[in-house]
């Protein structure tokens, strides 16, 4: 420190801590960076032909029909079962 002033000793260390935060702050810029391009992206795309659904149903509707028919005769000749 032989020759060197007080003020550009002063002066030399805020230039140090300056550049210090100067690269901490570039430093997590990039690791800022880095991480939020790192992140999973989830992308729902629609499929090109159109989706089928193959439903072997049978519907049978007669058979109730006829029960509820057979029923209600049944209770229109024995009203007394009830």
């Amino acid at each position: 420190m032989v020759g060197l002033s007080f003020d550009t000793y002063l002066d030399s260390l805020m230039n140090i801590q300056r550049h210090i935060r100067c690269t901490l702050g570039l430093g997590l810029l990039v690791s800022s960076i880095l991480v939020w391009s790192c992140t999973p992206r989830i992308e729902v795309v629609p499929p090109d032909k159109p989706i089928t659904i193959n439903l072997n149903i049978k519907i049978d509707h007669e058979v109730r029909i006829k029960v509820e028919k057979d029923l209600e005769d049944v209770f229109s000749e024995n009203s007394k079962l009830f």
